[in-house]
């Protein structure tokens, strides 16, 4: 699959990711799994909703860029 998370977008994931599964610790429920799906889309830098629906997030560096 292509890449299509971009770093902010990353980031965000992780956090919450992390805030999803530490308040499933917390609270010991289940629930906190779901934190592990953006986790992984974090870490993967692919999201397969975002593959259905045409999004992405990703800035692609240019080939021939110019500079100056």
């Amino acid at each position: 699959m292509k890449r299509n998370v971009g770093k902010t977008d990353q980031v965000v994931r992780i956090v919450l990711g992390v805030i999803i599964a530490g308040v499933g610790i917390i609270y010991q429920s289940w629930w906190g799994l779901v934190g592990l799906v953006p986790l992984l889309t974090a870490i993967t830098g692919t999201c397969g909703l975002y593959s259905a629906f045409g999004i992405n997030t990703c800035k692609v560096k240019a080939e021939n860029s110019q500079q100056g």
